[in-house]
């Protein structure tokens, strides 16, 4: 059962990723606002905030998109992980086919 415990770790992962991503960004982000603060003139000061504001944005989209992505691969393993194992159960389920046709016949018959 090791395996189906994959996505699990996969999420765990992720939600590791995405946190670090985002003191990354809030770090970057506040690089730029202090920067801002220590403008000269107005019109320097309105830049960088709109540079800091996008960073955010874009950083959190990043982020989103990463867990996303993390979330879909996790889903689709424990999905492949129940289907293989629904399968194994019918194999095991299903008897043995007998031979018993016109080719069984004829393979006997040349024995």
């Amino acid at each position: 059962m090791a395996e189906a415990d994959l996505d699990a770790v996969i999420r765990q992962t992720a939600k590791i990723q995405h946190k670090s991503l985002m003191a990354a960004v809030k770090k970057r982000r506040d690089q730029i606002m202090a920067r801002a603060a220590k403008a000269k003139d107005k019109h320097g000061r309105d830049e960088l905030r709109m540079v800091a504001r996008s960073t955010l944005e874009l950083g959190t989209a990043a982020a989103r998109r990463l867990q996303n992505s993390a979330e879909i691969a996790a889903d689709s393993y424990a999905r492949a992980i129940r289907h293989a194992a629904g399968e194994a159960a019918k194999a095991a389920a299903k008897p043995a086919k007998k031979e018993g046709g016109k080719a069984a016949r004829k393979k006997a018959a040349k024995e």
